[in-house]
C-alpha cells in the first residue's frame, strides 16, 4: 500500500507516461500517411524513417513501459483487481499495447521500404489509439460498472 504523497507521485508519474504514450500513438500514423506520399529513397523518405523510428524508440516505448509499470503499481496499491471497470480497462490497455505494435511493424515495413499500405489505411489507424483512450477515460473516471 502506498502512503498519501508516494501515491500522488506514483499517479502524476503514471498520467503523464500516458499522455507522452498517447501523443506517440496519435502521432505515428500521420507520419505513416506523409510517408506514404515520399518517393522510395528519396531525402523525404529518409527523413521520415527517422523521425518513426526516434518516436517509437525514444518516447512511444519507454512511454508505453512506464505507463504499464506505474498503472500496475497503481492497481496493486489500490487492489481493485475485482472491480468490472478495471478489468473493462485493462482490456482497452492491452488492445491499445496491440496497437502500439502494429504501428512499431508498420514502421519496420516502411524502415525496410516494404510498405504495401495506402494513406487511408493509417488514416483509420490512427482512430484506433483515440477511441480506446476515450473507453479508458470513461472506464476511470465514470466507473460504469
Amino acid at each position: 500500500m502506498l502512503s498519501g504523497d508516494a501515491y500522488l507521485w506514483v499517479k502524476a508519474l503514471h498520467v503523464i507516461s500516458v499522455i507522452a504514450w498517447m501523443a506517440g500513438l496519435l502521432y505515428m500514423p500521420r507520419l505513416f500517411v506523409y510517408h506514404c506520399h515520399a518517393q522510395t529513397g528519396s531525402t523525404q523518405s529518409e527523413t521520415f524513417k527517422v523521425m518513426e523510428r526516434r518516436l517509437l524508440r525514444g518516447i512511444m516505448n519507454p512511454a508505453m513501459v512506464a505507463s504499464w509499470i506505474f498503472g500496475l503499481w497503481l492497481l496493486i496499491s489500490l487492489n481493485t483487481w475485482s472491480e468490472g471497470w478495471v478489468h473493462a480497462k485493462l482490456t482497452f490497455v492491452v488492445l491499445l499495447t496491440v496497437s502500439h505494435m502494429f504501428m512499431a511493424r508498420w514502421r519496420r515495413d516502411f524502415e525496410l521500404d516494404q510498405n504495401q499500405r495506402p494513406e487511408n489505411f493509417y488514416r483509420i489507424a490512427n482512430e484506433v489509439p483515440t477511441a480506446l483512450m476515450i473507453g479508458i477515460v470513461i472506464f476511470v473516471i465514470v466507473k460504469p460498472f
